[in-house]
């Protein structure tokens, strides 16, 4: 999976550039505020129609733009396909592939699957579920991008349910409550299915490439915590877990009618990491989750690699001077064979060979 060259127009920083990257490893040098990151974050768009950065889609509209043009030419193996996303400052992003329009933006998800690295990954081992959570949920999309749809579905029927408890909390009509609790228990069970198989296919990578990066063994185990029985168990039918998760919401009619939302669900399930046995949110040192972070996405690729045939593209924002030598070494002997962007201050820090581009002044070369 290759991107042959992607073109900005009007995003963030940038006019208008284009790049035309190379097919192994792309260094992206230039000063903090260059513009560097916008670009990864125009190719992560591509794949995924949404920003790495959590960023509302009228904050990569340049401010002298009426719209965000990204368009990108990816190959894959006998085929290719020319992705086009237009994201206006008001109204709706309007999306081509090879010419023409999806039934849904959604159609898009595969054409293009790409890895991210960045210097805020420690958070998601460091801080709360959320971040766990979207992890996960994310990965689950590169795997099999139908998950994105049942993912909008549940966040869906958990916005309409809240909406209907907010506004009428122990008065909230009971019939209209239940079509949510079943809607919302429904594409509960698909969004829980995808989780399970996402975190069993790292699984594996995660402690095999953990030991790369450290130098020692060491025990990587996943664990999920959920106030409704919900499970990561693969074998477990999916409409079992659907009428766990139906009967949950329906124990807790009281408490989310008192409470004026819903308090149970995928939503506030809570993935823990353990590495030795220890939970690695609160036990684990700064290295050790930096390390585990690490081995985490390589392990992501690896699961997408396997999974589709062809690795996705990798994306490093600015990793490695987060890195001792050590780690920065060790990292770079980890790397997988597949397109890579890695952006930086200084070249030097950057401890593989690969083609050099210059970011300033909002222009590549």
């Amino acid at each position: 999976m290759l991107v042959d060259w992607v073109e900005l127009t009007g995003f963030r920083s940038y006019p208008h550039v284009r790049l035309e990257p190379e097919a192994g490893i792309n260094v992206l040098v230039g000063d903090n505020a260059s513009g560097k990151t916008n670009v990864l974050e125009a190719i992560a768009y591509l794949a995924s129609l949404r920003s790495f950065r959590n960023a509302a889609d009228v904050a990569l509209v340049n401010d002298e733009a009426e719209a965000a043009v990204v368009r990108g030419s990816v190959e894959r193996g006998e085929s290719s396909s020319l992705i086009e996303v237009e994201i206006p400052r008001q109204g709706r992003r309007r999306v081509q592939v090879n010419g023409q329009r999806p039934a849904r933006s959604s159609d898009l998800l595969g054409h293009l699957r790409v890895v991210v690295f960045l210097p805020d990954d420690l958070d998601v081992v460091k801080r709360g579920p959320a971040y766990r959570r979207d992890f996960i949920d994310r990965t689950a999309v590169q795997l099999w991008p139908g998950a994105y749809l049942d993912q909008q579905e549940y966040e869906r029927s958990v916005r309409q349910r809240n909406s209907l408890l907010r506004q009428e909390g122990r008065d909230a009509d009971s019939t209209t409550l239940g079509v949510w609790n079943q809607r919302m228990s429904q594409a509960g069970a698909k969004v829980m299915e995808r989780r399970a198989q996402t975190v069993d296919a790292i699984a594996t990578w995660v402690r095999a490439t953990y030991v790369q990066l450290a130098g020692e063994e060491a025990d990587v185990r996943f664990e999920y915590v959920s106030k409704w029985e919900g499970t990561l168990e693969t074998d477990l039918e999916t409409g079992e877990q659907a009428a766990r998760l139906l009967a949950a919401l329906e124990e807790n009619d009281r408490i989310d009618r008192e409470r004026r939302v819903t308090t149970v669900g995928p939503h506030r399930d809570e993935p823990v990491v353990y590495l030795n046995g220890k939970d690695t949110r609160s036990k684990a040192s700064q290295g050790e989750q930096r390390t585990l972070m690490l081995a985490m996405r390589l392990a992501s690729h690896e699961a997408i690699t396997a999974a589709v045939g062809e690795p996705p593209a990798l994306l490093l924002d600015d990793v490695f001077s987060e890195l001792d030598r050590e780690r920065a070494g060790a990292l770079a002997g980890a790397l997988p064979a597949a397109q890579t962007f890695i952006t930086t201050a200084r070249f030097e820090e950057v401890p593989v060979e690969g083609h050099r581009w210059t970011v300033e002044e909002a222009r590549i070369r």
